[in-house]
């Protein structure tokens, strides 16, 4: 009897995290897709300066990932970025489609100016969807351990 008590708390415990886990999937996402704008932008950057390969070359060979691969494909074969995600705000989805409206416009002078400026705001961005995360991660985590030790009390 004891042994099914002590399972049940264990995976009472387990479940509890892992429902923060997910909680905290959110500024995760965030923190990578700004993470990887910010990567996107110094690397287009270089690419200025540098070989000069076409957008749809470029953009096909960058490193994304998740929602930010997404939006790359589907800029790549529309030329319309779709930032629906609930994690960003209006204001940085509206910044995010001004900055991908910019990629392979005009001359590479114009070019490099104008993601030479954004290259602040993406880092700040950057940095700031970092601190959330792990803010806010480590808290979903620790509530869900919480709730996984209150249900363990009412077990035993």
């Amino acid at each position: 009897m004891i042994w099914i008590k002590v399972a049940l708390c264990v995976l009472v415990l387990a479940f509890g995290v892992g429902i923060g886990y997910l909680a905290g999937s959110r500024s995760r996402d965030r923190r990578g897709f700004f993470s990887q704008l910010a990567d996107l932008n110094e690397r287009y950057l270089s690419e200025l300066e540098y070989a000069r390969k076409p957008l749809g070359e470029f953009l096909s060979a960058f490193p994304a990932r998740g929602d930010f691969k997404r939006t790359l494909e589907e800029f790549a074969s529309s030329r319309e970025p779709k930032l629906t995600f609930s994690y960003l705000a209006a204001e940085e989805k509206t910044e995010c489609a001004g900055y991908f409206s910019m990629l392979g416009r005009g001359d590479a002078l114009s070019q490099k100016g104008y993601f030479g400026a954004r290259r602040e705001q993406l880092a700040a961005w950057k940095a700031a969807s970092e601190k959330e995360a792990k803010a806010k991660g480590e808290l979903y985590m620790k509530l869900g351990l919480l709730a996984g030790l209150a249900f363990v009390i009412l077990i035993i």
